[in-house]
């Protein structure tokens, strides 16, 4: 299949485009790519801008469920209002919002997705494979995690006795589910919660556990002042000396926001290999700040874009974080701290290396065939010098195609596997039965 006359951004290490481009693809992969005619006629894209597919660094499916609640609140008191809601949570709720919010997803131009899946409540199973099952229906690759919370409100945590999980249990079933990862089509990541869920003890074996299977490990890190308090309160020290002090700070460790960092701590990200996920929706959304990506990525560290749960972002696409993450930054650093370049990289390559794939996020020859194409034929492109700036400048965009392994997934601005309509149906049922 041969894909013609498009923008073709690859983001390979040159940050070759071709503004008259034209991609090959082949079994999934991509055979051969270049400048102007193709080696024969294909698929006319009518100078669409082409992209790799997005890469979802951090988000929690199951919150689709719960959005618009505690809408003017901070991080501890959404939270401490929602835990009970997210205590009746059962797998086929997951599996409607697992649906929901990667249909959202993919409709945002995004080919692989993880999940930070954290909530386990006692006497539920099959969460996880839930929403993998959803993800092979709609054509997605996720990356889904045995995330986990052991320190209950008595034991001076945040999340309520009922949703601490025993330590043991934890590590049984994460070794359970780490037999589903594939590390193609299915990933699985070992993800304690926060330093506020989770005891000391249980991130320690789980770094052991997840390096024993060869699994990379993720958790919340540095997303308010309040957790700052927290730890120095109860560790004595600060997020991510406590993250040193448990073996966390190394390159299979990535984490979520990291708002709140010295200058040595972005320096010690970088020293040290831990990758960033920064979600600048969700962080001004609750509040909490405005995490320093311009300082991390000059600092070596690996940074990709996070929806976070649609709870604490009420809009599961992804190309709305490009635009935010790129506006954050000048709104820290001035106009030149952040390209539309820069940005989309971070949701491309960025997320790609957070994962660890290095079969995705850039289009070059032999990389996996996830493509998103995007009309520039809109009322909101007219009149743009640069498309992929104007792209980045006008979005958020619906994405007119979407290939995951050279498979459409989304094809005309539609999912092709599966219809909105009946997803949006039973996410509104499984949504009121967990708020009978």
């Amino acid at each position: 299949m041969i894909l013609e006359n498009c923008w073709l951004v690859t983001m390979d290490d040159a940050g070759s485009e071709y503004a008259r481009g034209w991609l090959e693809l082949e079994d999934g992969l991509i055979r051969a790519l270049g400048a102007g005619d193709p080696p024969e006629r294909g698929d006319d894209l009518g100078g669409a801008v082409v992209t790799p597919g997005f890469v979802n660094a951090h988000h929690h499916l199951y919150q689709t469920l719960t959005r618009a609640r505690a809408a003017d609140a901070d991080l501890f008191t959404w939270l401490k209002t929602l835990y009970p809601v997210w205590a009746r949570l059962d797998d086929q709720m997951e599996y409607a919002a697992a649906r929901c919010g990667l249909a959202e997803l993919a409709l945002s131009g995004c080919t692989t997705v993880f999940d930070h899946h954290y909530v386990f409540p006692r006497g539920v199973s099959g969460l996880l494979e839930a929403e993998i099952a959803a993800a092979q229906e709609l054509g997605l690759r996720i990356a889904a995690s045995r995330g986990s919370m052991d320190l209950g409100e008595s034991d001076g945590g945040l999340p309520p006795d009922s949703l601490a999980e025993e330590l043991d249990d934890v590590l049984a079933d994460t070794e359970r589910v780490a037999a589903l990862h594939d590390g193609e089509r299915v990933q699985i990541v070992v993800a304690p919660c926060s330093p506020f869920s989770v005891t000391t003890r249980l991130m320690e074996e789980s770094a052991a556990l997840a390096r024993r299977l060869g699994l990379q490990l993720h958790t919340h890190l540095a997303e308010t002042r309040e957790e700052d308090d927290y730890c120095r309160e109860t560790y004595g020290c600060t997020p991510v000396e406590y993250c040193e002090r448990v073996g966390w700070l190394a390159e299979d460790v990535w984490c979520a926001h990291c708002i709140h960092l010295s200058r040595p701590e972005i320096e010690r990200f970088g020293e040290r290999g831990v990758g960033v996920a920064h979600c600048p929706t969700s962080n001004l959304r609750l509040g909490a700040g405005v995490a320093p990506v311009r300082e991390l990525v000059d600092a070596g560290v690996r940074v990709g874009l996070g929806v976070d749960g649609s709870a604490s972002n009420e809009r599961g696409d992804l190309f709305l974080e490009v635009k935010q993450a790129m506006l954050a930054a000048r709104g820290r650093g001035g106009p030149a701290a952040m390209t539309a370049r820069e940005a989309l990289r971070l949701a491309t390559r960025g997320g790609a290396g957070l994962l660890r794939r290095d079969d995705i996020g850039t289009l070059e020859p032999g990389k996996r065939a996830d493509i998103a194409v995007w009309a520039t034929d809109r009322l909101e492109l007219g009149g743009a010098e640069d498309l992929v700036a104007g792209l980045v400048l006008s979005g958020p965009h619906r994405v007119d195609t979407l290939y995951v392994g050279g498979e459409k997934v989304v094809a005309g601005g539609s999912l092709v596997r599966a219809s909105e309509e009946e997803i949006a149906r039973e996410h509104r049922k499984e949504a009121a039965r967990l708020w009978r």
